[in-house]
């Protein structure tokens, strides 16, 4: 496969995902396909997703990091910042992104959005 500076990076992220974990979330590279990642968010304590386990993917285009992944939950769940179809309303995955965050980043905000959602900003409105 061919090195470009988005598949360096993620695997990059990859590596620190490993070495520094973040509580509550798991995430790795598909079989074969850096570009394609699956993770995993356990429902966070005191909240109505307590001892959940949420499944997502991510999808990366050649244009990582200076682009956000699409990133959808596959597991079903209702929340008001989740639309239907798995997709996340949360502001660094839109217009706040920045290449800055890395996919541990990006795994813990949608965890903090589990723990806090923000009612200004409803997906299932």
């Amino acid at each position: 496969t061919m090195s470009t500076s988005a598949r360096r990076r993620l695997l990059r992220d990859f590596k620190r995902l490993q070495n520094d974990p973040p509580s509550g979330v798991t995430g790795a590279p598909m079989d074969n396909n850096i570009m394609l990642w699956q993770a995993v968010i356990f429902g966070p304590d005191d909240t109505p997703w307590e001892g959940g386990t949420f499944k997502l993917v991510l999808e990366f285009t050649e244009d990582y990091p200076n682009k956000a992944p699409n990133v959808r939950f596959l597991t079903k769940m209702f929340h008001p910042n989740i639309y239907n179809d798995g997709q996340i309303c949360l502001d660094i995955l839109q217009n706040q992104w920045s290449p800055i965050y890395d996919i541990s980043a990006i795994l813990t905000s949608i965890q903090s959005l589990l723990c806090d959602p923000n009612p200004a900003s409803p997906a299932n409105s």
